[in-house]
């Protein structure tokens, strides 16, 4: 009884409107406790559900006063109001320069929709409407105005997609209270507007001296520039040391001139010696300028320091990109992460996510249509790859080439799909830049307290075509014919400063004249000293041919004691206990007559570069436990689920070891993990593959960073991709790495290419890698790495492979073969998998005389170990056949690539041939009997004296 007292008496205070509101208000709740504010959630919790009016005439203070019930009702429609101007006020909001977007249904926030007349919200208090209103919210009329106001105007908010209560009620403040008074003071307007005249006056300058020659300029999206220059330095005063800025080529010049600070001159030389002033396809990227060496300058990026009292506050890098649009996202991400990342303790990485941002420009075309965009955008919370919350931007001249919104999306705004990730959405109207600011100010704010994405949606137009040799009239006429009427935003802008008093027209013309005088110097002092540069300057190999003279062994005391130290783990640690038998397995493998299979020793060559001071990354979809359950390096507690890494307790590690599960992606998480060693460079990073051609996916990675990366922009890395690889009978998705697309992109030694055969092999390769990483040496590793070799015996090796003075060979040759040198008629070259498989027929033959074959297995196929291989050539004079053997189709695998090397170092007379698969369009069969018995004719083939039963191509 005494509780009911209370609730009555807690409610006490609510009659009329706001007890029907108060009802309203409990309906929700009891539907969806998150729907309300935190404080009425606390008050329901408090004094449950509010007392219903026994009637219309109830008494609601004990004195005779009657309920208006149809203003209980209006009060609750005006609630309903304001929910759907928050959520759809965007829809009605000024945008749109040119208003040449999609028409939106805005009728959700108009009055009729809800019974409402103006009359009506008059008559109710604004703080029913509005919970917690402004003083100046006198009514609901007005809170209604006020409302419609900051969500309709040049910067509209897309809000109610965020689940956490926190989180949004921080962001409607935002919109509601902070955002309806921004101002900017005279002098933030003033440097605002010449940030605008620089910009704009940078891309005529350029259009008007050199004439038809590409830019991608950023006219009718000028307020880009102010926006990222504001987001920079808001990121800088939160404490970031690091910024790391993404973009594609739209804007670009002009971000490097006044954002990166990048001389007007050096620009201007790379335009004046630029000979492909014509060329096609539109991105110009078969040109190569004067002034670089690897690639057009609008890929480009570029370092700039932030100084404050002459000490370097911050530093920005605008990362290279190549034409495939927003495939620079998750490198960047990598950067951002790298940054924050201490390496230097063993365990995981300690991350500051403070220390470093990122912020990165998406097109308005590319941000739905391109894949990468979104799965780079599922990183943005995941342990192994969250940094903070990156500033994203879609510099949105709402075309695409020639391609309008309705042929290239299916959303009604191109940011949408980042709502599905619950990262908040501003949309401003470029021709507003004080909006800019304002959304510039609200990102980095959110960022810096709940550490998430965030999106900006700059809305402009573009004033010239897809790249300034385009004639945009004859796909868009009338969007142009309102291009051409339409002012530019510092005219805009320019006038708004006049009228408020800031400014006068005079000296708008003065700054005008000024910027102009600056940019014409800038040419002239280019002309006087111009030089004429190489076109292209050729890679410097030596460092890496050095590679292989990199000592890797290790002392079997040390090894020893590693290994001791490898099997420790708590006490109270319950080890799964099939598990536990394979690992204690480990503890014998040091002893006379044992093995250390591929598992082992990649955790051994782990440890030992841990114990050398190298940090360590290792990511894929299982990397923790391995596709094929291998590597187990984090271990599950059979009964609580708890984790415990060995090498995170390992008493000799001096450096950090970081290894991740990764999400079901391939580009977004290689062009991360890439992205983490260009900028940690010391790190030995490593990429796995759940299986090998599963980097189909991610192959714009491939081919535009990780191949060419250092051709094109001298940018070092050393990362490995382990790619799982080897013809089992699985089927044509689970066989083949694509060997042969890495080979054809060997060139400039510009990685490693290996399929090796040997446990101790992997550990050597490991180490030699970890040795390179942060040198001149430095180059990527890709390992075609095994399945079922993983636990075959033939494999694994005696620890004395492992000892001190012992190395990576780049060749091995068949042991028990070879050993009269004048019998040798026949030299079978292989590599990995095939090389154990014709080891394992060798053993089960019964005819042993095979004084007449030699057997090489090529264990780094690039760079070629053409010295090695004359080497062994030499000692067979008589060998008149050279063959190589594979287990792929002939038009895959390594063949082509061998064959003319082959040719090269062959003796005079002898044949270069193929024992293989002959040409298929499908890597492999779906067949295990087809398979097997397509792999015993190559095995038999090899092993057959007879020349006619040898397969050749005829070359």
């Amino acid at each position: 009884m005494s509780t009911d007292n209370n609730k009555e008496r807690s409610w006490e205070g609510f009659y009329g409107p706001n007890l029907g509101y108060a009802q309203e208000q409990y309906e929700r709740y009891v539907n969806d406790p998150a729907s309300v504010d935190a404080e009425t959630r606390s008050m329901f919790e408090r004094w449950g559900q509010p007392p219903a009016a026994e009637t219309p005439q109830a008494s609601a203070a004990g004195a005779g006063t009657t309920i208006d019930m149809n203003l209980v009702k209006k009060a609750v429609a005006a609630g309903k109001l304001v929910a759907n101007i928050r959520a759809h006020g965007h829809l009605s909001a000024n945008i749109d320069p040119l208003n040449i977007g999609p028409a939106a249904d805005s009728g959700m926030s108009s009055l009729a929709k809800y019974n409402l007349k103006e009359s009506d919200l008059t008559n109710i208090p604004g703080e029913l409407v509005w919970y917690n209103a402004p003083a100046s919210a006198v009514t609901g009329a007005d809170a209604i105005r006020m409302l419609r106001n900051a969500y309709t105007g040049t910067i509209a908010y897309e809000f109610s997609h965020v689940h956490v209560q926190e989180e949004r009620d921080w962001l409607h403040a935002q919109a509601e209270r902070i955002a309806p008074s921004f101002k900017l003071s005279s002098g933030e307007s003033k440097e605002l507007l010449r940030g605008l005249i620089e910009a704009e006056s940078f891309e005529d300058f350029l259009h008007r001296t050199f004439v038809g020659q590409k830019r991608f300029s950023v006219e009718g999206n000028e307020a880009t520039v102010p926006l990222v220059n504001e987001l920079v330095k808001q990121l800088a005063n939160n404490g970031a040391k690091d910024i790391l800025l993404g973009m594609a080529h739209r804007g670009r010049l002009n971000v490097l001139a006044h954002v990166l600070g990048k001389p007007y001159s050096k620009i201007f030389s790379e335009f004046h010696h630029a000979p492909n002033r014509n060329l096609v396809p539109s991105e110009g990227s078969m040109g190569i300028n004067y002034g670089w060496s690897g690639d057009v300058k609008y890929h480009l990026g570029a370092n700039h320091e932030l100084k404050m009292n002459e000490t370097v506050q911050t530093r920005i890098t605008l990362a290279n990109n190549p034409s495939h649009l927003e495939y620079v996202n998750p490198v960047v991400h990598g950067f951002t992460r790298a940054a924050q990342d201490n390496r230097t303790q063993p365990g995981y990485p300690s991350q500051d996510q403070t220390v470093a941002g990122a912020i990165v420009l998406h097109g308005d075309a590319a941000f739905p249509g391109e894949g990468i965009v979104t799965e780079t955008l599922n990183l943005g919370q995941l342990n192994g790859y969250n940094n903070g919350g990156s500033i994203h931007v879609i510099v949105n001249n709402k075309i695409g080439f020639t391609t309008e919104s309705g042929d290239s999306r299916s959303t009604h705004y191109s940011s949408d799909p980042a709502k599905g990730f619950e990262i908040p959405v501003i949309h401003v109207n470029a021709d507003d830049p004080e909006a800019a600011i304002l959304a510039a100010r609200i990102a980095t704010g959110y960022r810096s307290k709940f550490k998430k994405d965030f999106l900006i949606d700059l809305i402009g137009y573009r004033r010239y075509g897809h790249n300034e040799t385009d004639d945009p009239e004859t796909t868009q006429p009338t969007i142009y014919a309102k291009v051409k009427a339409h002012p530019s935003v510092s005219h805009i802008y320019g006038d708004k400063l006049v009228a408020r008093g800031i400014v006068t027209a005079e000296e708008i013309n003065a700054i005008r004249e000024d910027v102009l005088s600056v940019l014409k110097t800038a040419y002239d002092e280019m002309k006087a000293g111009e030089t004429q540069e190489q076109v292209h300057q050729n890679t410097d190999v030596r460092a890496a041919r050095q590679i292989g003279k990199i000592a890797t062994g290790v002392s079997l005391e040390q090894l020893r004691q590693i290994n001791t130290n490898l099997l420790q783990w708590p006490s109270d640690f319950k080890v799964y206990p099939k598990l536990q038998r394979i690992l204690e397995r480990r503890g014998t493998a040091f002893n006379e007559g044992e093995k250390i299979d591929w598992s082992h020793a990649e955790t051994l060559a782990f440890a030992t570069i841990l114990a050398e001071g190298k940090p360590i990354r290792i990511t894929g979809q299982d990397a923790e436990r391995a596709t094929f359950a291998h590597r187990n390096l984090v271990l599950h507690d059979a009964v609580t689920g708890d984790t415990f890494c060995p090498l995170h307790k390992l008493p000799e590690a001096k450096a950090s070891f970081a290894i991740h599960n990764s999400p079901l992606s391939e580009s977004a998480v290689l062009g991360f993990e890439y992205g983490y060693n260009v900028y940690s460079p010391e790190t030995m990073s490593i990429w796995e593959a759940q299986f090998g051609d599963f980097a189909n996916t991610a192959q714009v990675l491939i081919d535009q960073f990780i191949s060419a990366g250092r051709s094109k922009w001298s940018q070092k890395s050393n990362l490995i991709m382990l790619l799982p690889h080897g013809f089992e009978g699985q089927g044509p998705e689970h066989s083949s790495a694509r060997l042969e697309r890495f080979l054809q992109l060997s060139g400039e030694e510009n990685w490693t290419v290996a399929y090796l055969s040997s446990a101790s092999q992997y550990f050597h390769l490991l180490r030699r890698q970890a040795a390179i990483a942060g040198t001149e040496a430095s180059r990527p590793l890709v390992l075609m790495s095994p399945k079922s070799l993983i636990r075959n015996p033939r494999v694994a090796s005696s620890a004395s492979e492992f000892a001190e003075g012992t190395e990576f060979r780049t060749v091995v040759e068949q042991p028990g073969l070879g050993g009269k040198p004048e019998h040798v008629k026949r030299i079978v070259f292989c590599t990995g998998k095939m090389a154990i498989d014709l080891e394992d027929a060798l053993d089960k033959s019964e005819d042993k005389d095979n004084d007449w074959l030699h057997i090489v297995r090529i264990e780094q196929l690039y760079p070629f170990p053409q010295q090695e291989i004359e080497a062994i050539i030499a000692r067979y004079p008589n060998a008149k056949q050279l063959i190589w053997v594979q287990e792929e189709p002939q038009n895959m695998g390594a063949w082509f690539y061998m064959e003319p090397r082959l040719r090269a170092v062959a003796p005079k007379g002898a044949t270069v041939s193929y024992i293989g698969r002959p040409d298929r369009s499908s890597p492999a069969t779906g067949f295990q009997h087809v398979h097997a018995f397509e792999q015993q004719q190559i095995i038999t083939l090899t092993f057959d004296q007879k020349p006619s039963l040898t397969y050749s191509n005829g070359r």
